[in-house]
């Protein structure tokens, strides 16, 4: 089973906006839960593997769901290469899907995540799915990675703490 952590401003919490990415993060997570797809996920959470093998688990999902794969432009103000793994237009905002695995904490990619939705546009949501226990390597004992995001991340919803982030749907798998 995936662990789920949904963090709102307090503005947007009863918005229909909101509703909508909510229930869009019930649908994916719901496909996460599939035995089937949590034991691919499994497999592709294994040492030496990319977050691009995880992705490549639910990406027809993601598709169906409206997701389009590392759209270009959305960061055109910037002098940047920037781009998201997923995105989907969701009324007038939309919502970036970032994949991590392995740099999720370790260079602070989570951090990064939440930044290029901060400076995105055209996106006010992020889903970000991070493992829920990480190793590098065979031999090292599992990091919390899903722990350790929620912990950091669940600052940016605080009260003086508000990013141009409205909602985050942090998924552990």
């Amino acid at each position: 089973m995936v662990e789920r952590a949904d963090f709102v401003r307090p503005d947007y919490a009863t918005s229909g906006e909101w509703g909508e990415v909510g229930s869009l993060a019930d649908r994916l997570v719901a496909h996460l839960n599939a035995p089937h797809i949590a034991a691919q996920i499994a497999d592709a959470n294994q040492p030496g593997r990319s977050s691009a093998a995880v992705q490549t688990v639910f990406l027809r999902e993601a598709v169906a769901l409206g997701f389009t794969d590392e759209r270009k432009g959305l960061f055109s103000s910037y002098d940047s290469a920037l781009r998201p793994d997923y995105f989907k237009r969701v009324g007038n905002s939309g919502v970036i899907l970032e994949v991590e695995r392995g740099k999720t904490t370790i260079n602070n990619m989570d951090l990064l995540d939440l930044w290029k939705c901060h400076i995105c546009e055209h996106a006010d949501y992020l889903f970000l799915l991070a493992p829920s226990e990480l190793r590098q390597n065979p031999t090292m004992s599992p990091r919390r990675e899903f722990v350790a995001v929620r912990r950091r991340l669940a600052t940016f919803f605080m009260p003086g703490n508000y990013t141009n982030v409205r909602g985050l749907v942090l998924v552990g798998y």
